[in-house]
């Protein structure tokens, strides 16, 4: 009963129901739930529903898009006729897929969320994810990919994960990761159960270890070698994830054994024998200029400083003295002197744990290791030969005599085989030399004996006075 008699009118119920369905966006004109479809809210899940292509029309407000566990062999670009600016996660694993369109993400550009996993694809081609200009997650595990072309991940900046475990890939591109330019928000890629025999070491051990730390390389046919093993070790001892968390799966191949081997367990074993490389360690002579890095697992970095050998802080960018810090973190050293040798620790301050790096720093002489050495090598080496020869040269030539003095050049050589011509010292006689003597005095007068007949020369008598063994005239008695 309304005010003064007036009878209240009840609202009639129809209008009522249809002012609410218009508050509803399944009953707005973006569209109503698909058959054998769940819609709740901006989500729309057709799991399991037997479906050979992706319903349409689908509600332009869709959000996230179930389409797992289906029979959606083909995605074509004509998929999503429409543009659907509010889809940012899309999952398609378990549908038998072997075919994407290089044009099937261009009507979803703000899509971060892309599951493609389990499912028959066999190759990732040419810019085949460029339009997911926003993509933060790419599921492409359990499939038959046995080739990437390395534009397939071209434009994708703000990619965070990149799953391709279990897959037959013999090569992955990872000229992507080298210079961080390509993908420079990735912090896991996992490589997992494929086909890889061989992995570029230096290439990864470049890498930051923020990136290393989720790395998988579990479970594909690596051959052993000690660079392998190496890189295993060196993760250990940094406790990255990828490592501790996969040990036994960490297993490569030996042409001598019949079984995969553990990688760790390389270390002093026939045939390679390997061994653990130090850490960090960093060589340089006097005068060079080094540079520090500070390669922690750690990312949204708080703060950072390093403490020198002699306990210093170097704290602010810039530093003081010889010391400076980068604005990456790194720590330069200028004019390198002795006492700048020792351990620096890099104390890394991070949004949920701290961590702290350290690196050792050899300072050689240049003396010792120098780029001069080379220089002073080659001059030492010339003057010990100018020196050889000058002394050969007075062994051969300017011997001293111990006779009184040298016979003159007048006398006529003597036959080749007297082997007292060959000496260069000449004793001069005191009186005239008969004949048979040889042009030597004889103090004792000992006759010479008298020839014989025959061939053969005359054989000479030895001198007793013969100085020393290298000028002696005493012949080989034959």
């Amino acid at each position: 009963m309304g005010p003064v008699g007036v009878p209240v009118t009840p609202l009639p119920l129809m209008p009522l129901l249809l002012a609410l369905a218009l508050l509803s966006p399944w009953g707005s004109a973006g569209g109503s739930c698909p058959p054998r479809c769940v819609c709740a809210s901006n989500i729309l899940s057709c799991s399991q529903a037997v479906l050979s292509s992706v319903p349409a029309p689908l509600p332009r407000f869709t959000a996230v898009l179930d389409l797992s566990h289906n029979n959606v062999t083909r995605l074509r670009a004509d998929w999503a006729p429409g543009r659907l600016a509010h889809l940012h996660a899309l999952l398609l694993s378990h549908n038998g897929l072997s075919f994407v369109s290089t044009e099937a993400f261009a009507h979803v550009p703000h899509l971060r969320h892309l599951d493609l996993s389990s499912n028959r694809l066999r190759a990732l081609e040419e810019n085949l994810f460029s339009d997911l200009t926003e993509l933060e997650v790419l599921l492409l595990y359990n499939n038959e990919i046995a080739a990437v072309d390395r534009t397939a991940f071209e434009n994708l900046g703000r990619l965070r994960k990149l799953y391709l475990g279990q897959n037959r890939i013999a090569r992955f591109p990872l000229e992507l990761l080298r210079d961080g330019s390509r993908l420079p928000q990735l912090a896991l890629l996992d490589l997992s159960a494929n086909r890889l025999r061989a992995l570029p070491v230096g290439e990864l051990q470049a890498l930051p270890a923020w990136l290393r730390d989720r790395l998988y390389l579990h479970g594909n046919p690596l051959a052993c070698d000690c660079p392998l093993f190496q890189l295993v070790a060196r993760g250990r001892r940094r406790r990255l994830s990828a490592v501790m968390d996969f040990q036994e799966e960490l297993r490569c191949l030996l042409p001598t054994a019949p079984a995969p081997v553990g990688i760790l367990a390389l270390a002093g074993r026939q045939p390679l024998n390997c061994s653990e490389a130090r850490e960090a360690v960093l060589e340089a002579h006097l005068g060079d200029t080094v540079t520090l890095s500070c390669d922690t697992r750690l990312r949204g970095v708080r703060s950072r400083h390093w403490v020198t050998p002699g306990g210093e802080r170097v704290l602010e960018e810039g530093g003081n003295g010889s010391a400076a810090l980068l604005a990456n973190g790194s720590l330069q050293l200028r004019a390198l002197r002795p006492e700048d040798a020792g351990t620096y620790a890099c104390w890394v301050a991070g949004p949920l744990l701290n961590e702290t790096l350290y690196v050792e720093l050899l300072v050689h002489n240049f003396t010792l290791h120098g780029p001069h050495d080379t220089l002073n090598t080659a001059y030492t080496t010339l003057v010990g030969c100018i020196l050889s020869v000058v002394l050969v040269l007075i062994y051969l030539y300017l011997t001293p005599c111990r006779c009184c003095c040298c016979r003159g050049a007048e006398k006529p050589p003597a036959p080749r085989d007297d082997s007292i011509n060959s000496s260069p010292c000449r004793s001069r006689s005191a009186s005239a030399t008969g004949p048979g003597q040889n042009g030597r005095f004889k103090v004792g007068g000992t006759p010479q004996p008298p020839p014989r007949h025959g061939p053969k020369v005359q054989r000479k008598v030895s001198d007793p006075d013969s100085v020393s063994s290298v000028f002696s005239d005493t012949p080989i008695v034959v």
